[in-house]
């Protein structure tokens, strides 16, 4: 693409701007109409170069018998000078003005690296400043316009969708078996490698201080006692079945009675009793089973074996399994369900948390110092990794290629500075003739 090719009376294709067809063929709409202004712009610039030359023909040929026309001509003189002057000082930022290797012309195909680099550091000095962004954020109070946007209409059913979709597609890349390694490694290392014993022991200890475990042996006394209260035949047949044969059945029965009686009255005196001697034995119990957890090591290896039978490998494998299981079916009929619970409540939370950032300035300030905070850390140390984009890109690309960019995004600005040559050349041109004409005659 050429901002301006030498004179011609040849048009281009339609809306290409003199560019090659590879290239035509590769523009965006926006692209395309940028092309079709940049030819429609040169065409005007090249229709007053040549409009000053037929000009310029005519007065000079008719100039001695309308000696007026002299005025005429140094116009179109000038005109056609400043024209063509600008013509090749516009062409040599992107060509060779007519193919000739002339110095200093093909300036951004030569320089294009230099051209980026400088690009680059323009970018990184001026506008990826840690003052300027926090500044800019300052100015526009983020952290409120995000909380009107998720309150609004739409702001959270937006972030729940994209959030399911985010969900679903995490759920296909992570496979299953990696996931549970991974699971199963968290509890071998957080759960089986740390021995139970101590951890145990010391939470029971509180427990046992604190007496909440009353309650539970309060249950156990009180279901000990309803049995013996609803089962006389069990009891009595249990002292009959261990009595000697030769023991009369009578005295089976009285015996039996008789324990059960006792029976009776020793859970119902236990249950009624909170100072009774068999539940002081059970917290003594208790508290001795919570310190030997902590400090017996015998009774800490005993918790240990206890542990490592309860969950062994295979259990391990199977719970991990489960687990992964468990929570990716339960999180994917979630996503898939707009008026699941966890839906609904997500985008609650969502909206209550927009409110707030809306209403509460405390809260608001907080984020915007902490966007503005995150955001000067990033351009801080990645400053000159963003810039650098702008400097690899620029590198990468063909010189034609950066030259057919450039020009289609400040060639039709760039035929002003033909046409305003073409103009300020006449005007230039009949002035000096004017003041030779006056002063010499």
């Amino acid at each position: 693409m050429q901002v301006n090719s030498e004179p011609t009376t040849q048009p281009a294709a339609a809306g290409s701007a003199d560019m090659p067809p590879a290239v035509v063929s590769q523009l965006s709409a926006g692209d395309a109409e940028k092309a079709a202004a940049l030819r429609k712009m040169k065409l005007v610039a090249l229709g007053l170069l040549i409009a000053m030359a037929i000009i310029f023909v005519f007065s000079f040929a008719l100039q001695k018998e309308y000696p007026w026309l002299q005025y005429v001509r140094a116009a179109a003189e000038g005109g056609m000078v400043g024209a063509l002057a600008d013509w090749f000082a516009v062409t040599a930022l992107f060509k060779y003005p007519m193919g000739l290797k002339i110095p200093h012309t093909a300036i951004i195909p030569r320089r294009k690296d230099q051209i980026g680099a400088s690009l680059g550091e323009f970018v990184e000095t001026n506008f990826l400043s840690e003052d300027v962004v926090q500044d800019k954020l300052a100015s526009i109070n983020l952290a409120q316009k995000a909380g009107e946007w998720l309150s609004g209409p739409g702001g959270a059913e937006r972030v729940a969708k994209e959030g399911a979709a985010v969900i679903r597609g995490a759920f296909k890349v992570l496979k299953d078996d990696d996931v549970q390694s991974v699971i199963e490694g968290m509890v071998r290392r957080h759960v089986l490698a740390p021995p139970w014993g101590p951890p145990v022991g010391r939470m029971a200890e509180r427990i046992f201080a604190d007496g909440h475990h009353h309650k539970l042996v309060d249950l156990l006394v009180d279901r000990t006692a309803d049995w013996v209260t609803d089962n006389h035949e069990t009891v009595s047949r249990l002292v009959s079945d261990r009595s000697p044969q030769w023991v009369p059945s009578f005295v089976d029965g009285l015996v039996g009675d008789k324990v059960y009686v006792e029976i009776l009255k020793f859970t119902r005196a236990v249950q009624s009793d909170p100072d009774h001697q068999v539940r002081q034995s059970i917290d003594k119990y208790l508290t001795s089973l919570a310190l030997d957890l902590q400090h017996d090591p015998a009774m800490i290896a005993r918790a240990e074996g206890i542990k490592n039978q309860v969950l062994g490998d295979p259990e391990v494998r199977e719970l991990a399994t489960r687990t992964w299981g468990t929570i990716k079916a339960a999180l994917l009929t979630a996503v898939d369900d707009p008026d699941s619970e966890l839906t609904v409540k997500f985008k609650a939370a969502v909206r209550d948390f927009g409110s707030r950032l809306v209403n509460d300035t405390e809260l608001a300030g907080k984020v915007n110092a902490w966007i503005g905070d995150a955001a000067g850390y990033l351009v801080k140390t990645y400053r000159s990794d963003i810039a650098g984009v702008i400097t690899d890109t620029v590198a990468r690309w063909d010189a034609e290629e950066t030259s057919q960019k450039i020009e289609l995004q400040v060639g039709k600005d760039l035929q002003y500075i033909r046409i305003n040559g073409t103009v300020v050349g006449s005007l230039a041109g009949l002035a000096i003739f004017a003041l030779a004409h006056l002063v010499f005659g």
